[in-house]
């Protein structure tokens, strides 16, 4: 088998290969190392390297397959942590010049759960700063590049890890998801991403933002997803708003089939604008549901524009975890940051209490939807990749913070705590990937995952590559 061959192969085969011993771990990461040493110079996906000991790790992973022992469920797979995930012993920056020296004496409990479960990570992948916006472009690290062409928005905050999996880095990654931060990057690189139920992968030590900020897989299949999934979700008591029940045998069930489903498409949510070559993509995509025997509605939600509260909750949680840098970092901070800062000390206790209120409202609206429905099916963002020094598309109203306006898919299902994922669905006429959403009622993963399969199985994605 050559590197190449490797390059593109699922965690779920390779996984197989190394249990059979047809595939030494130390191959493995071999290979994902010089793809890695060959690809970053020029996508800027891995911040931090950790080659030396990923080699380290694959060698001992090779020593238990040869001596018989029990092997975790992702023995030996190569993967990504995210920036902003705490790595005991390796520099976590944040994306930020503030924590450019930063090495942690702890690790976040989804890291710990990595390496549990036989992952070796290669690295810590970029990250917008701080993780508050949707584009690929750091004031520390600097542009990530979308691999389907150099200069174009790779999505964030989980950027480097989409263009891990895009770029045949390694099958499988972690990212985390406060506002689409793993639904936008997928969408953007043509990959699966999944935001789980929040409290499915427990979240230790839980970033203190409004508890809207989930930690998930982003891969190349759904089956990549679902087993790392499998390796990560259960609860934690350090995790106050960790899931109690043990979660499905994921990958055992994503085969079960969605025929009968009752499918709600909302191309808009009732006020969103969207770009036509991505409504058009994703009009078409929708027929894949009807094609698996689902019966398919096209509906208004009648949820309103929630626009005016996420402008009050996320600014305000933003001003409130980094307000505290911007008299002596000011200047060298993302200048959208700092705006949105601003914009956030402009409200009252008061008001921000309102619009915590209005979130509780706001989700049995949305509650409501799923009583009727089994699934929502939108568009994953209003538009395809744009230039990553923009924040906001050339063609769009422009504003000095507010990138939620092209991310309007994204957010409502943080707020909400539902699980939602994004499918790649097509290509602009500038070979740039779209993405659908798949969204289910509460802590119903399961579904999202059986939904997302039986799409994939109707409109293959993973045979398109952006780099041989």
């Amino acid at each position: 088998m050559t590197d190449s061959t490797l390059h593109y192969l699922p965690a779920t085969e390779l996984s197989a290969r190394i249990r059979d011993k047809s595939l030494s771990p130390v191959t493995l990461m071999e290979a994902t190392i010089a793809r890695a040493e060959a690809l970053n110079p020029q996508l800027n996906a891995i911040c931090t390297s950790t080659f030396e000991t990923a080699m380290n790790a694959a060698r001992e992973a090779e020593s238990a397959v040869t001596r018989g022992a029990d092997l975790p469920l992702l023995h030996g797979i190569p993967t990504s942590i995210k920036d902003l995930a705490l790595t005991r012993g390796v520099r976590t920056m944040a994306g930020s010049r503030i924590f450019a020296d930063r090495i942690p004496d702890i690790s976040h409990a989804h890291v710990d759960r990595m390496a549990a479960a036989g992952m070796i990570s290669i690295g810590k992948t970029t990250t917008s700063e701080f993780g508050w916006s949707g584009v690929s472009n750091c004031p520390q690290t600097g542009i990530t590049h979308n691999p389907w062409k150099r200069g174009m928005n790779a999505g964030a905050s989980s950027a480097g890890a989409a263009v891990c999996a895009a770029a045949g880095i390694g099958p499988v990654h972690q990212g985390s998801d406060g506002a689409g931060s793993i639904r936008m990057p997928s969408a953007f690189c043509g990959v699966y991403g999944l935001k789980p139920s929040h409290g499915r992968i427990a979240y230790h030590p839980m970033p203190q933002n409004g508890l809207i900020s989930h930690v998930g897989p982003i891969t190349r299949t759904v089956a990549d997803a679902a087993l790392m999934l499998q390796a990560l979700a259960g609860p934690d008591d350090r995790d106050m708003t960790s899931i109690e029940l043990p979660p499905d045998d994921y990958l055992a069930r994503i085969d079960d089939g969605i025929s009968g489903l009752k499918v709600a498409y909302s191309p808009d949510l009732g006020y969103l604008k969207v770009d036509d070559d991505v409504a058009a993509l994703v009009r078409s995509g929708v027929q894949a549901f009807t094609d698996v025997g689902c019966n398919v509605e096209e509906v208004d939600p009648g949820w309103g524009n929630p626009i005016e509260m996420e402008h009050c909750l996320f600014s305000v949680t933003i001003a409130m975890m980094y307000g505290e840098f911007v008299e002596q970092w000011g200047d060298k901070m993302d200048p959208g940051l700092v705006a949105i800062i601003r914009h956030g000390q402009t409200y009252s206790a008061m008001e921000y209490a309102r619009a915590a209120g209005e979130r509780l409202v706001y989700y049995d609206k949305v509650r409501k939807l799923f009583e009727r429905y089994e699934i929502l099916v939108t568009p994953s963002l209003s538009v395809a990749a744009f230039p990553a020094e923009r924040l906001i598309p050339e063609h769009w109203e422009q504003h000095e913070w507010d990138w939620l306006r092209w991310a309007g898919f994204s957010y409502p299902f943080n707020l909400t705590w539902l699980p939602a994922a994004t499918c790649p669905c097509g290509f602009t006429a500038d070979q740039l990937p779209v993405g659908l959403q798949i969204v289910a009622g509460h802590n119903r993963d399961l579904l999202v995952l059986q939904a997302s399969r039986a799409f994939e199985q109707a409109r293959p994605w993973a045979q398109h590559r952006p780099i041989d």
